[in-house]
């Protein structure tokens, strides 16, 4: 996160904000309100220099007022008012512009809006770790929806250390995974790695991506696209987590017929 941060940080200075815009926006990003002693706080200046900052930004309308004195609050807008503030510069910079556009879905992503999904997007292969890394938080059994062959040649060399990692956190998981020689393997796994398994036809649901389900979150690992995304959500994880309980039901069915046909 720390490296994340830095990133943000280099490219918010390359397009025009100054090191203490930087601290400020990035700390109300994060609080998504706050009164300029809490937000001063946060970014680690004093409370005048806190005031200044504020004013600037508003003035570059990427942050509103809300309220009078002593209950001022200070609000985020959106990210997307950055490059809407680029373009509106008489001699804007393409190359900023480009540079805006790039960061602003990582800006959105700490954005702290009330009642608002948190979505979190990572790639390449650290981000897919990442994204496995978090689940290792689950404070209850993992719901999800699997292809071994998949996971095991978009992460070479993760999974063996990560299922004995979660199995020692007491973590358990519940797995849909498509029938093949594969998925059989790895069932028989299920007692050391605390897995309950279901196999479906592999025909009928050979589906790619990975998708948990825990606490508040989803997780999805896009093999094909090399991307790792979490929605945190509490709405959107309970309703996700009552459609993985039906297709629960219809996966352990499928696999008993299949089991009475051989």
């Amino acid at each position: 996160m720390e490296n994340e941060n830095l990133s943000l940080k280099k490219t918010l200075e390359y397009i025009g904000f100054s090191e203490k815009e930087v601290l400020v926006y990035l700390a109300l990003l994060e609080l998504g309100k706050g009164t300029v002693t809490q937000i001063s706080k946060k970014a680690g200046i004093n409370r005048p220099t806190g005031y200044h900052i504020l004013a600037s930004l508003e003035s570059k309308e990427l942050v509103k007022v809300s309220g009078k004195e002593p209950k001022q609050e200070y609000i985020a807008e959106s990210p997307d008012q950055i490059e809407k503030m680029l373009l509106k510069k008489i001699e804007n910079d393409q190359s900023c512009i480009n540079e805006a556009r790039k960061i602003i879905p990582e800006l959105k992503s700490i954005h702290n809006v009330t009642d608002r999904p948190k979505v979190l997007f990572y790639e390449g292969r650290e981000g897919m770790e990442k994204v496995y890394e978090d689940t290792l938080t689950s404070t209850e059994p993992i719901r999800a929806y699997a292809s071994v062959e998949n996971m095991h040649s978009g992460l070479p060399g993760y999974f063996p250390e990560y299922y004995k990692r979660r199995a020692g956190k007491g973590i358990a998981i519940r797995a849909i995974i498509p029938d093949s020689e594969t998925g059989r393997e790895r069932k028989s796994f299920d007692s050391k790695e605390k897995r309950e398994t279901a196999l479906v036809p592999k025909e009928a649901f050979d589906f790619i991506p990975e998708i948990n389900i825990y606490d508040d979150k989803v997780m999805i690992a896009s093999w094909r696209e090399k991307l790792g995304i979490i929605i945190k959500s509490t709405e959107i994880a309970d309703a996700m987590k009552k459609i993985y309980e039906l297709a629960w039901a219809e996966a352990k069915r499928l696999e008993v017929q299949s089991e009475n046909k051989n």
